[in-house]
């Protein structure tokens, strides 16, 4: 046989949990999907039904526990204020980043999620954006900047729920490349 070259699937993770950013998490899901990233979402509550801050409930694809991060090519972390603090608690999820970032796993945060990111030493020396007013919890980042999006090395950030629509774009492009992001956002009307 040879060297030939098995086209494998992308794996992105999206992690949710009580109180996530409706719109972040969904939309960035859903423009994956259409770019034909395998996207599964992770719920980080007890249970696969998750209800987003703006009420809407979302039955995860599998739990947390249940999880082979090391499948991964991509781990996101959607915002949402309550959502984002919770994230900032979970011990477990902040060891998982860490790890998948030793692994050269992308790690994407949008928002408050970005928090998270700062608490577990992953924005250490990099450039990144987040929501306004939490730039003091980007712990270690060098420039913190106001632009939509920011992709440094395999971490990638963004400022919140208008922002989305570029995010999952950069994010899609990073794992099938620009014309496939690009055919993604042509198809959405995005220029």
């Amino acid at each position: 046989m040879g060297d030939e070259e098995v086209d494998v699937m992308k794996k992105a993770f999206v992690f949710l949990i009580d109180g996530f950013e409706e719109i972040e998490a969904i939309a960035t899901i859903d423009i994956l999907r259409r770019a034909e990233v395998d996207t599964v979402t992770i719920s980080l509550d007890p249970a696969l039904r998750v209800k987003g801050g703006h009420g809407i409930v979302i039955e995860a694809d599998q739990m947390y526990e249940d999880t082979d991060f090391q499948e991964a090519d991509m781990l996101i972390l959607p915002g949402g204020n309550v959502g984002s603090k919770k994230m900032l608690e979970h011990a477990g999820l902040h060891e998982t980043l860490k790890e998948a970032a030793a692994a050269g796993t992308y790690i994407a945060a949008i928002c408050a999620a970005t928090m998270t990111l700062g608490k577990a030493g992953l924005v250490n020396g990099k450039k990144a954006t987040c929501y306004p007013g939490v730039e003091k919890e980007l712990t270690g980042a060098d420039i913190i900047t106001d632009e939509n999006v920011v992709t440094d090395g395999r971490i990638i950030t963004s400022r919140g729920p208008a922002t989305t629509i570029p995010f999952a774009l950069q994010l899609a492009e990073l794992l099938n490349g620009k014309e496939k992001a690009d055919e993604v956002a042509k198809g959405m009307l995005v220029y």
